[in-house]
């Protein structure tokens, strides 16, 4: 990484933590240059870096200031889940959900979709066409059950960054994290069995729970911190808990990265009460500060953590390429993959090696890491400006999805439905929670380029629920 990089994401991080307020003078080029020992042309670079995410603003003859936001909105409250296991419900609202056709008519801020039309993917466009034009056809084949060895290398290599020491033997490929999760939850446990999950908790995992005949206990979830490792050591001491499944870094929907520490803590707990876990890394890579977060993975010395993840949320969901490093589990989840898919398709394996071999991977993340950046502070101001007064919003610290929270008494299935009649879509609260909770919450997801049309989709979201919490004040 270069060094007016390197320097961006310091200064970056400290403006994250709030050592540099908005308003604040940050400081001179000279006093860069001589405090961190480069030249005066790298600290101006550095600062034209944090001025494109955002984060700086040049003033003439004055120098860089943080601008200046309108107030951000409160955070979420942490959430009140019943403590005991319940039957999942809610598939009727995911199914509406993901059954949706992409319309242009349609503004759709409800899907956990990237954004594809990045120019730093061009690339594996052009991996993808010269496979094609092979004569020897090698993504027309069957590869091993476990994926391409091709893969499962790059794979292996861009886990050091989480801290994990992999080897290709220690990974298989799966048809998107989606399979990596239900392939892993089949390998751990057995229908009827307990599973503990964050409260709100990413609609997909849930529903596999559901498919496969378990109960989720839900634990309450701190926006900034994650799971209350309070609350789900008192569960572990109650109930027969056979898996803890949670999202750690740059969670879905909340956007938080459990800190270190209580990552440790967490697996601490989870070899105390000898119960695997299930680390869901999909967004991982997309968190917004250097290095990237540690996965709970990384700490592992017995095997008890699978780590799922996928190209889905850092390329492309079309390409449905995912993996999982099982651990000890490893026989059992290669059995549960051969009889579910089989075979991952090979050609999108081998075009997703040959991008990251190339080395475009990590200047593509660079670059979406930055917009989804900017494209959050732009989200969570429209919040502030269109929303109604006492709204709640998270603070993403990586990935694309914001978590609003609406009075308690609020219906966003009511407001979905409102908001298709004028073009838009959101995603309800409630699907993120295995009974039903979170009707006053939505999701929306801020991935693709801020514009006038999204502007004027989120300003509809923020007016419509204006309009209906007046309605039922009149009603009452």
């Amino acid at each position: 990484m270069t060094l007016y990089v390197n320097l961006a994401e310091l200064i970056g991080a400290r403006i994250e933590q709030g050592l540099y307020r908005p308003g604040d003078r940050l400081p001179s080029v000279r006093a860069l240059s001589v405090e961190h020992g480069v030249s005066l042309s790298t600290v101006q670079q550095a600062y034209r870096v944090l001025e494109d995410h955002g984060l700086a603003a040049p003033r003439p003859k004055s120098g860089y200031f943080v601008p200046d936001h309108r107030p951000l909105p409160a955070l979420p409250d942490v959430s009140r889940p019943a403590q005991r296991p319940v039957d999942i419900s809610q598939w009727d609202q995911v199914f509406e959900l993901v059954r949706s056709v992409p319309r242009k008519d349609v503004v759709q801020l409800g899907r956990g979709m990237p954004d594809v039309g990045s120019p730093t993917l061009k690339p594996l466009l052009r991996s993808l066409a010269q496979l094609s034009r092979r004569q020897d056809m090698p993504g027309l084949y069957y590869d091993t059950v476990a994926g391409t060895e091709a893969l499962r290398e790059q794979v292996a290599r861009l886990m050091l960054d989480s801290g994990c020491s992999l080897s290709t033997a220690d990974l298989v490929i799966t048809t998107g994290c989606q399979e990596a999760l239900s392939i892993s939850v089949r390998a751990v446990c057995q229908p009827g069995d307990i599973v503990a999950v964050e409260s709100p908790s990413f609609h997909g995992a849930m529903q596999t729970l559901k498919g496969l005949g378990m109960k989720a206990l839900e634990i309450p979830t701190d926006p900034l911190t994650g799971i209350s490792l309070e609350a789900l050591e008192l569960a572990l001491e109650q109930w027969p808990i056979k898996l803890i499944q949670l999202t750690p870094s740059c969670n879905n929907p909340l956007g938080y990265i459990m800190p270190e520490a209580r990552k440790r803590a967490l697996l601490t707990l989870a070899q105390r009460f000898d119960v695997a876990i299930l680390e869901d890394d999909v967004y991982g890579d997309l968190a917004y500060t250097y290095p990237r977060p540690r996965t709970i993975k990384s700490f592992d010395d017995d095997g008890r953590v699978l780590l799922c993840s996928s190209f889905s949320k850092t390329l492309a969901p079309g390409l449905r390429v995912g993996w999982v490093a099982p651990g000890r589990y490893l026989e059992r989840v290669m059995h549960m993959k051969y009889i579910s898919t089989g075979y991952t398709a090979t050609q999108p394996q081998l075009a997703i090696a040959d991008f990251i071999e190339g080395g475009h991977y990590q200047p593509h993340l660079r670059r979406v890491r930055g917009q989804y950046q900017r494209a959050r502070d732009q989200m969570i101001d429209w919040v502030s400006r269109y929303f109604p007064a006492g709204t709640r919003a998270s603070r993403p610290q990586g990935g694309f999805v914001l978590w609003v929270e609406l009075p308690e008494s609020f219906d966003t299935l009511r407001l979905n439905r409102a908001l298709l009649e004028q073009g838009v879509q959101i995603a309800v609260g409630s699907i993120f929670s295995a009974s039903g909770k979170f009707r006053n919450c939505l999701r929306m997801n801020f991935a693709a380029r801020a514009t006038a049309e999204i502007e004027a989709a989120v300003r509809k979201v923020g007016e419509t629920a204006i309009r209906l919490l007046a309605e039922d004040e009149r009603g009452g």
